[in-house]
């Protein structure tokens, strides 16, 4: 099997230990082991909770107290709907394992998660770009996607909010998405990593397991939790589907470690602290964000509704990789070339660090471009 190198996974990894302000990071900013058990009143007791357990592989599909802690955070799913996977991208990875064969349509936004579009190619699937334009605030375009369902079309992906651009698709415009995907019976496969940062609310939208019989929502600890390091994600499904991912899933995970599965249970079962620290993050660094960018000529994007990213187009006669390695090498700071997610023309900034990284990276970006203008 063939796969295209994966853009941004090897941007991040030649960089992202070699810069000095990291505003490439795409997770509200990560909790310390201290931090979440502060949060969670545990610092005193939680060695109760460790010391006795025996580090077998422990539940295999996930504890059952993480995974009903998962399935509280959609309206309508239940234990059984939900399996723990190694990360998110775990759990896209077994969707696409267990539901495309050769020759199986699949349609997949861009720009989205490269898994989305390169992983059902790699399996011979033929897939369709849905592109997400500027002028529509980067949601799918409706009538595009009558268009390119057919008969045989097996999944549709999509990515809710959206890596990279922060748009959201709300409710009302997920039931029209999802009327469509049922004229041609096909699954849809939605990310909702982000899902719980948008900026107005309580930060959640509401998930597409809850509003379709095929819709299938894959989620993890990383970003909207700022536990990445846990890698800990999960699929919510209907039942069926989820037994034959476990299938699946047998041969290449087993569990995802006993401690794993506790300190996101932990997490999950502090949510309201949780994401009462992350929203202000979120809301408060996009402000930051916002204002800087109405400052700068040379930049301009479609403000984020939601996620911890925005994708911002640049006025420069050089292509995205170069501007981020010449501005990395003159400044220290960090963005993704939006080449590394076939959006040539745009970087992608991840604002949800600390703040006062975001701060003083954002200055230095200034005097970069001051100093690229007058070239």
């Amino acid at each position: 099997m063939k796969i295209r190198e994966f853009g941004v996974e090897r941007w991040m990894d030649l960089y992202e230990d070699h810069c000095e302000l990291n505003l490439a990071e795409t997770c509200v900013e990560s909790l310390t082991v201290e931090e979440l058990l502060e949060i969670s009143g545990k610092r005193d007791s939680i060695l109760a909770e460790i010391l006795p357990l025996k580090l077998t592989y422990g539940a295999i599909d996930g504890t059952e107290r993480l995974r009903s802690n998962v399935a509280s955070l959609y309206e309508e799913q239940q234990v059984p709907n939900v399996l723990i996977t190694h990360g998110a991208i775990s759990a896209n990875a077994l969707v696409y394992e267990t539901l495309v064969e050769p020759g199986d349509h699949v349609i997949s936004v861009l720009p989205t998660y490269q898994q989305h579009y390169s992983i059902p190619a790699s399996y011979g699937a033929n897939v369709d770009i849905l592109p997400l334009r500027e002028e529509n605030g980067f949601l799918p375009d409706l009538e595009e996607l009558k268009r390119l369902v057919k008969d045989n079309t097996r999944i549709i992906a999509i990515n809710n909010p959206n890596n990279p651009t922060g748009s959201l698709m709300d409710r009302a415009f997920l039931e029209q998405f999802i009327d469509i995907a049922r004229t041609c019976g096909a699954w849809v496969l939605c990310d909702e990593v982000y899902r719980g940062t948008d900026q107005e609310g309580d930060g959640f939208t509401v998930s597409v397991a809850d509003l379709y019989e095929k819709g299938i929502s894959s989620g993890s600890v990383s970003k909207t939790w700022s536990l990445a390091g846990l890698r800990v994600g999960w699929i919510v499904a209907p039942v069926d589907l989820i037994h034959r991912v476990q299938i699946h899933r047998d041969y290449n995970t087993i569990s995802v470690g006993m401690l794993n599965d506790l300190f996101a249970s932990i997490a999950l079962e502090n949510r309201d602290a949780i994401l009462k620290r992350n929203h202000d993050i979120l809301r408060g660094n996009l402000a930051l964000l916002d204002a800087w960018i109405a400052k700068e000529p040379l930049l301009s994007y479609v403000k984020p509704k939601s996620g911890t990213t925005a994708l911002v187009r640049f006025d420069l006669d050089m292509s995205s990789r170069d501007f981020c390695i010449a501005l990395l090498e003159k400044t220290g700071v960090m963005f993704t070339p939006g080449s590394a997610m076939d959006m040539e023309g745009y970087v992608r900034i991840g604002y949800t660090n600390n703040r006062q990284v975001l701060e003083a990276g954002l200055a230095k970006v200034s005097d970069f471009l001051r100093e690229a203008a007058r070239r």
